[in-house]
Order: structure tokens, then sequence, then C-alpha cells
């Protein structure tokens, strides 16, 4: 609401909340014969009264947002989307970022729980998730050394306030070294200056259930403090086959504000998180046994597929200081230091020799306590992975005139240690809690013993120059880029026991916009980036005791660069639309693959260097602000995506890849949406579409597309008794009960036998045409949830 004396001390406010400073002109002037024949009467003030219907609400709606939440208004010079409260609190209370973000242009969602929890993966014009930045509150969150996001992990979505996806550059002060393919920023709200609370409960299909409270502690006296605690339990059972999950998490935020821009905010996650593995199917598998292709559900002795072996545990503390300081009128400083410790185990079960198997390449006799007449022993593989991660990233603006000036330093420190272990199972199906001994050298027997450091340094400089009256904006700058990795692997044999990687990458970066009209805008750009390689996998070997040699040998320690060029154009008003081509060129282009160790069902990273890739295209989204209570939405993107060179597959075998659609990269992909809300009944659906994906580089096999729906309805109440806003919300996801793969975990240079480059037939070293099915994630099938909540 805003309230505006009527003669012109200030200027008035037009519906649209623009500014009409002649309206307000002309009523402040008095009429001229009035002025004539009478002195001007004592002033009197009349107030009128401008405001915009929002209904009350306790979970952030406001409706204000065009596309029902998905298309907040954008500036950037570049391609840039978003989603608001206006959409987030209109989903199940489960779904976590990368769920969220699947409407958005360019953006491919796999989905393996309907939920949208854990389990997922995403791509973005053609690239993968672990080629994507991930900042949550200006502190990166993907593993530094893996790049996966784990989003499950990061906060509850009822604490979520935004995410902005840029889909093909990162920010030139990010601190980032992995994002080749773009950027996702999510933020968290931000506490009130009223002590309040809500309660968010939900149950529903597969004994799903979440319970949240928030509690917000208002402003603290004339501290200049306030902040929120909030905690949350979810479970459910897997949709397919057997097991579950559970999860506690805690979020917590306190801001601290004073003077002219000067702020101070601490913020804190807990996440414990346990999981029952999905089981990923070949081509053939899958069409054989469809969604029954799953972990055992009662346990036989020797079956490793047992579903009580398969688990998974993802745990993570956060700790994150965004600071920012008004140090004089033309100069500000902006600090965030942050931790982050995340740690397993993952386990998987696996048969292993109690005679005569491997300990890295030395051979064991025995195993200690473990009877040596059966020829194998049932174990239960545990990984017990450990990270610590600590960074500061600065920043410093100088702004005189229409010149702003920036130049800004990041430093990082990981540590990364695991040791797998072997446990035996016992009868009923359950594990040992002391790992199994090589009783050739008394050591703890082991696949592998990691111990991995990395240090990044970057330096950036930028500067952005506005003309025009601020309808031309400038911008240039240059970062310089300085990672330093060692790996050890203290199994026997390892070679090699110690591998270094040092990594320097200049960046440039230019763009420029034009404001056409104050509601149109241009806009290119020419950026550059890069990722150092991904997992530990490709500075170590991996070894298993059913083999005498490596299952896993290290990967291509060249790091992948990228080169991007966009235009585009954006209009806002009534009608929101945003256009951009794109055009991305990649060298050492490193696929990242999951696949199982043989015999097993642990899955292990494969960073694969296929070398070139091309990626151009367009993409597109329209949304209308509300209208009689509707704002629809449409997004979509065309992509073709090539690979440049033939595939080294090793043994000097080169397979003629050059100009094959690179994996993970369908052509189209689209997504429609409607949302309704008229402050008491609303509602969300959409629906999207995925067309098909190779997962081979030589395009002999792939997924076909698939369309997936979902749907939103609820009904809001201004009060009722203490509660405020209180709702009933239901989400129904996969409307249709598809069954569908969603994506590829593994991906394999052939799925049948093929040619060389030279003309002879690809062999493996035993003779046979060498081929290698890829695995696939399986898409989450019909589920349903229902939510009461409120605020207090």
């Amino acid at each position: 609401m805003v309230i505006v004396p009527a003669y012109g001390q200030v200027s008035a406010a037009t519906r649209n909340g623009s500014v009409n400073t002649s309206a307000a002109k002309a009523r402040a002037k008095p009429p001229a014969a009035a002025a004539r024949t009478a002195a001007p009467p004592a002033p009197q003030v009349e107030h009128i009264t401008v405001s915009r219907h929002i209904p009350p609400t306790a979970n952030g709606v406001t409706n204000l947002t065009p596309g029902g939440g998905l298309m907040p208004p954008q500036t950037a010079p570049r391609s840039q989307s978003g989603l608001t409260r206006d959409f987030i609190a209109k989903q199940a209370p489960t779904a976590n970022i990368a769920a969220l973000v699947a409407d958005l242009p360019g953006v491919n969602f796999s989905s393996q729980d309907p939920f949208g929890l854990t389990g997922n993966n995403m791509t973005m014009r053609g690239m993968t998730q672990a080629q994507i930045g991930y900042l949550f509150e200006g502190a990166p969150m993907a593993d530094p050394i893996n790049y996966q996001p784990y989003s499950s992990m990061m906060v509850d979505s009822e604490n979520l306030g935004s995410v902005t996806v840029s889909q093909g550059s990162p920010d030139l002060d990010a601190p980032l070294y992995n994002a080749v393919g773009g950027q996702i920023t999510a933020t968290e709200i931000n506490p009130s200056h009223k002590q309040r609370g809500f309660v968010d409960l939900a149950g529903g299909t597969h004994s799903a259930n979440k319970e949240f409270i928030r509690y917000e502690t208002g402003d603290i006296g004339n501290t200049g403090i306030r902040g929120f605690v909030s905690f949350s339990h979810t479970s459910y059972n897997n949709w397919r086959g057997p097991g579950g999950l559970f999860r506690y998490h805690v979020d917590s935020k306190f801001v601290k504000e004073w003077g002219d821009g000067n702020s101070i905010s601490a913020i804190f996650s807990y996440n414990r998180q346990q999981q029952t593995s999905w089981r990923s199917p070949t081509l053939s598998q899958w069409n054989k046994y469809g969604d029954s292709f799953n972990y055992s559900g009662s346990f036989t002795q020797g079956d490793p597929t047992y579903y009580g072996l398969q688990v998974t545990n993802m745990n993570a503390e956060t700790v994150i200081l965004p600071s920012h300081f008004t140090l004089t009128k033309h100069l500000k400083l902006h600090v965030t230091p942050y931790f982050e410790h995340q740690f397993g185990p993952s386990n998987a079960g696996e048969n292993i020799p109690t005679t005569g198997g491997y300990m890295g390449t030395q051979r064991y006799d025995s195993l200690v306590g473990i009877p040596t007449g059966n020829g194998s022993v049932l174990t239960e593989g545990v990984d017990p992975w450990d990270q610590k991660s600590g960074s500061l990233n600065m920043s410093l603006d100088w702004t005189r005139g229409h010149n702003k000036l920036s130049v800004g330093y990041w430093y990082n420190y990981t540590s990364h240690q695991e040791l797998s272990t072997f446990r035996q199972v016992y009868a009923n199906g359950s594990y040992s809690n002391s790992p199994i001994i090589d009783a050739t050298n008394g050591r703890i027997l082991t696949g592998y013993d990691l111990n991995f450091k990395q240090q990044v340094n970057t330096l950036f400089i930028a500067d952005t120059l506005s003309l025009l009256h601020d309808r031309l904006t400038l911008s240039a700058g240059f970062r310089a880029a300085m990672v330093s990795r060692t790996g050890t692997n203290n199994v026997p044999g390892a070679d090699p026991y110690y591998k270094a990687g040092n990594y320097f990458e200049p960046l440039p970066q230019f763009s420029a916009s034009f404001k056409i009209t104050p509601h149109d805008q241009i806009f290119v750009n020419g950026t550059t980036a890069f990722r150092a390689p991904a997992s530990v996998e490709a500075y170590s070997q991996i070894f298993d005791p059913n083999n005498s040699h490596a299952v896993e040998q290290p990967g291509s320690l060249k790091p992948e660069y990228s080169i991007g060029e966009e235009i585009g154009f954006r209009h806002s008003g009534f009608v929101n639309v945003a256009v951009s081509l794109f055009n991305l060129n990649m060298t050492n282009h490193q696929v990242t693959s999951m696949n199982y160790i043989p015999g097993t069902t642990q899955l292990i990273s494969e960073p694969i260097n296929i070398g070139g890739q091309t990626s151009r295209g367009i993409q597109a989204e329209i949304g209308l602000r509300r209208w009689h209570h509707i704002s629809p939405y449409f997004s979509g993107q065309y992509l073709h995506a090539t690979m440049d060179n033939n595939y080294n597959a090793g043994g000097g075998n080169y397979l003629p890849t050059a100009g094959k659609i690179a994996v993970e990269s369908p052509k189209f992909t689209g997504a429609i949406g409607l949302n309704y809300d008229d402050g008491r009944f609303f509602g969300n659906f959409a629906l999207r579409y995925v067309d098909s994906q190779y997962t081979t580089f030589m395009d002999d096999e792939k997924i076909p597309s698939y369309i997936t729906s979902d749907i939103t309805l609820g009904y809001r109440m201004k009060k009722l008794g203490p509660a405020k806003a209180p709702q009933i919300q239901l989400n129904i996801m996969n409307i249709g009960d598809n069954h569908y793969l969603s994506g590829g975990s593994s991906f394999t240079s052939n799925a049948h036998p093929v040619n060389t480059v030279a003309g002879g037939l690809y062999r493996s070293s035993t003779g046979g045409a060498s081929t290698s099915a890829p695995i696939y994630l399986v898409g989450g099938a019909f589920a349903a949830m229902v939510s009461v909540s409120a605020g207090f």
C-alpha cells in the first residue's frame, strides 16, 4: 500500500507500480482563474491510496511474480531464469532445488524419486549437474571434488526464498571452478521483523510424511538482530523396491543490520539422511523387468543384492557468514567465510574370496576370523568418506559516477579421506561392526585408501560502465583461477601412489546490454569457464578383492574449458518474454559416468574425456502477470550438441564419433505451467516434455522421449482460531503414472559392435567385439501428498 499526498510533494504511483509524474504535477497545479481571484486557501492534505491486493499467506505467496512464480524480472546481460515463493510454496514440501527448477528453459530434470527429495539428476543445455555451479547464500554447495550438488541437503523448501538459473555462464565473482555449463543460485528467506512461526505437516502415498516447524524471533530488543530456527523430519518407503528414506534437517539464519547497507548474516544447516539406494537397470533389463528390477526384499545367504545392504548416508554441517559493509559513500566490502563438512558412509553388498583374493595387487592367503571352506564370504562394503571444506570469498566495489570497479579474491581449502572396508554379513542379514583384516599383512582389507587435498586461489577484476542515462551497460572482467590438488592411495601396489594436478586458467568475460525502452532489453555476452577434473577417481586407482589389478584407472587430468556466446532479448510487462541464442565450444569435455564396480552393487564415478564438444541452440520463455487470478507460463529449448572428435577407446582404437549427437542432450525440451490463485482457492498445473537422449558416444543406444505432468490443488483460509492463513494443499506428481527411463546413469562408447576409424572391429582384450551397456535412472511414478500448514 502506498499513501501519496495529492499536491505533488512526492510522485504519484500508478496502478502497476510505475511512477506517473505528469499526473501528479497536473493534480498539484491550481486552476489559473482561482489563482487570480482569491488567495489560496489554507493547505488541506488529501491522501490517495494506491494498493495491490495481496492475499494474506503464511508461506510467503504474494502472487506478484509473472508466470505463477516462474518468471521474476531479470536484467542481467545473459540468459537467466528464476522462481520465487509464489511457485516454491505450491510444490510438494519434499521437493529439492533440482526438482523445483525442472520447468525452466534448458533444464532437463531426471527424476528417480516422485517426491523430488533425492536420487535425482539434472542437465542444462546438455551439461550435467557436475558442470553447473551451485551457490547457496553466496557459498558453493556442491561437493568441491566430484561437483555433485546433493541439493536435498542444502535447505528445506519451506525456507527457500528464491532460485536463479543462469543457463550459460557463471558470475565472474562466483566462488566456482566447475561451472562450464552455468550457475544455479539459491537464497534463503529472510527472518521477519515480527515474532511468529510456521508449521507444515504432510503425508502421502508410499507412507510419505514430513513434519516442519519454524520459529522466528522477530527483532530482538534494540540489537538490530533477528533470526529463525527450523526443524524437519521426512520419511517414506521407496516407490519401487524395498527400503526407504529418513531425513532430519535443521536450518537457522540470523541477521544483524545497521547503518547504510551494513549487514552480517549467520546461516547454519545440519542434515542427517539415509536411503536405500535405487537399482539402475540396463536397457535390456528395463525392457524385461520394468519397475520390478530392484534389490531383493528378503535375505538369502550369499546374495549381495539384499536391500538391507544397499544404504546411502548423506550428512552435512554447513556454516555461512555473508557480510556486507559500506566503508565510504563510494566503497563497499563484501566478505563471505563458510565451512562445510560432508560425510558418509555409502554401503553395498559384495561376495569376496576367503582365500586367494587381493588387497590392491597383493594376494592374501586368508582373512582374520573368516573360515576358508566356502570359497567366498558375503560382505558389506562400507565407504565412510569424510570431507571438510573451508573458504573465504571477498570483493571490493568502488563506484564513481557511471563507473563501477570490482576486485576480489577467493581462497578454499578442502581435505577428503576415504578408506573403504568390508564387514562380514551374518545369517540374519545384519553385518559386523568391525572391518575384515587381511591376515597376510595385518591391515584392514580395502579397495581404496584415499587421502586428497585441494587448495584454490582465485583473483578477479571487473569494470562496469553505464552510458546514455543508464540505458547502455558495458561490462568486462578477468578472472584467474589457480587449483592445486594432491592425492595418495595407500593400497599395496597402487600405481601411482601419489598424484598431483595443478591448474591455472585465465578466464575473461564481456557483456553488453541496451534498454530499447523501459520494458525491452537486448544483450550480448562472451564468457569463458573451466572445470578441474571431477572426482578423486581421476587421480587414484580403485581396487577390488576379486581382481588382481585395478578395476578403474585414473582418468584424464586435463581441465575442461568452455567459450560461450549469447545474444538475447527480453520484454517485461503484462506479457513477459525472454529469448536467447547460444553457442558453447568446449575442449577436454569430461562426461561423468556413474557405474557399478564389476560384481558389486557399489556405484563409483568414472570421468571420461571425450575431447571437444559444440552446443548450439535457442531457448525461450513466456509468462503472464496474474489476470483474473490466472498466470500461465511456457518454456522451451532447441539444442544441437555434437562431439567434435573421434573417441579414443584405448589400445589404439579410435571410434568414429566426430559429428555424433552428444549424450544427455535432448533436441527438444519444453514445459507448460498454469497457476490459479484467488486468495482462497489455488492450483498449479505443469506439463514437461523431454526428447529422446543418447547414452553412448556412437549414438547406438538411447532412451525414448517422455512426458510427465503434476498438479496442485489447495484451499486457504484467512484465520482459524490462533492459526494464521491456514491452508490445505494436495500435490499429485506424475498424474498419468508414466513409467519411463528419465536419464542415463552411466555412458559408454558403444552398446553394439562397431568398426574403428581404421576399419577394424573394435575388440576387447579377450578378442571378442567390445560392447558395454549403459545403465539408467528410472523415472518416479505416480505419487500424491497432502499438506496442512499455518502460521502462528
